[in-house]
């Protein structure tokens, strides 16, 4: 059974009187442990398609299956509780609390899942040493590098070990350096969690990492391709 599952997918957006249609007819499917990447330009439908992919939106026709959940079919609630228990998410502008300290970030959705207290300092103290921030766990985000809140909101993602981590071009205000570094980390928790990676990206420095790609152009899956060298 895939982790996703995505059949007929379409999604179309109004416009005025009109509409516009972001994706158009996608059959794709993901299984547990892919580093993907939904490779084009913008306005390719590559974020239209992570976040209905991530129950952040829903489809107009098809159907979206992620985790045996069926998303078109899940209630605010349901999608809400999908995404919080099994998805970690990171964005290009990291998303971070400015009022609180680097532990008080990364701990944000253990507070949301309800975990008890001892739990959540011993999964937040293992995914800050994960991404190699334990001298940064009382500084605030203001405090921080560019690269150093990427490699927080990625503490965050991944701090409940989650199935899925949808990544919307996580390497955009980063300089080559500091992409190298923070993709190899999420490479490492790949491999050593089976953590299912999916990216929206046009940046080169990701695609070089990649292990799949799927080129959308207007829409529409263009090509699918496994990369045999298995990416950096």
């Amino acid at each position: 059974m895939p982790l996703v599952n995505i059949e007929q997918l379409v999604k179309h957006y109004p416009m005025g009187k009109t509409k516009f249609t972001a994706l158009k007819g996608i059959d794709l499917s993901f299984k547990k442990g892919e580093f993907t990447g939904l490779i084009g330009p913008s306005g390719s439908g590559k974020t239209t398609l992570l976040n209905i992919i991530g129950a952040l939106d829903t489809p107009s026709e098809g159907s979206v299956t992620v985790l045996d959940k069926k998303i078109e079919k899940l209630s605010h609630l349901e999608a809400a509780h999908l995404r919080c228990t099994h998805m970690g998410f990171i964005f290009q502008t990291y998303n971070l609390l400015p009022v609180y300290t680097v532990f008080e970030n990364v701990e944000f959705p253990l507070l949301i899942m309800k975990m008890p207290e001892e739990q959540r300092k011993k999964m937040v103290l293992a995914s800050l040493e994960w991404v190699g921030l334990m001298d940064k766990i009382n500084s605030r985000p203001g405090q921080l590098s560019g690269g150093e809140s990427q490699r927080v909101a990625v503490a965050r993602a991944i701090v409940k070990q989650p199935d899925l981590v949808l990544a919307d071009e996580p390497t955009a205000n980063l300089d080559a350096a500091n992409s190298y570094n923070i993709l190899e980390m999420m490479v490492k928790l790949n491999r050593n969690l089976k953590t299912t990676f999916i990216f929206a990206t046009h940046d080169e420095k990701v695609i070089g990492f990649l292990r799949r790609k799927i080129h959308l152009i207007d829409g529409r899956v263009a090509k699918d391709e496994p990369v045999s060298a298995g990416g950096k």
